[in-house]
């Protein structure tokens, strides 16, 4: 299976609500293309048939730390190692962007994928408006 990994490649408002919807998470179609102009860089996997197959984020102060977000691959391409070789170029051009912290949060069922990326697993809190 071919595919590319793109950072900060041109993305369609709909293309990631519609991936976040097949996932079965939430659309969120005002976020985007707001999301774009407010975080510090994304990346992009497309397919031999250039669909978007997979997504996420860094966004931060762009200082020291940044905190990686929504990392999205399409169910049908799943278990094939393409969102590791996501994680791991977010946190390449982090490294480019001189970051030198990224946090992100994740369901305890993807503990063991995140620590094959590099991440070590920490406590933290979550603060969510009622």
């Amino acid at each position: 299976m071919r595919y590319r990994i793109n950072i900060n490649p041109s993305i369609y408002d709909n293309e990631v609500p519609d991936l976040r919807e097949v996932i079965g998470w939430d659309r969120r179609d005002n976020d985007y293309p707001t999301l774009f102009k407010r975080c510090n860089f994304w990346a992009g996997v497309r397919n031999q048939e250039e669909k978007l197959i997979g997504f996420g984020y860094v966004s931060g102060m762009g200082l020291q730390h940044g905190y990686m977000e929504d990392i999205l691959v399409h169910p049908q391409y799943q278990n094939q190692g393409i969102g590791a070789k996501l994680v791991k170029e977010l946190l390449k051009e982090s490294e480019k962007f001189g970051l030198e912290i990224v946090t992100l949060t994740f369901e305890p069922k993807h503990s063991n994928f995140y620590k094959t990326c590099g991440f070590l697993p920490c406590s933290g809190g979550l603060w969510r408006k009622a």
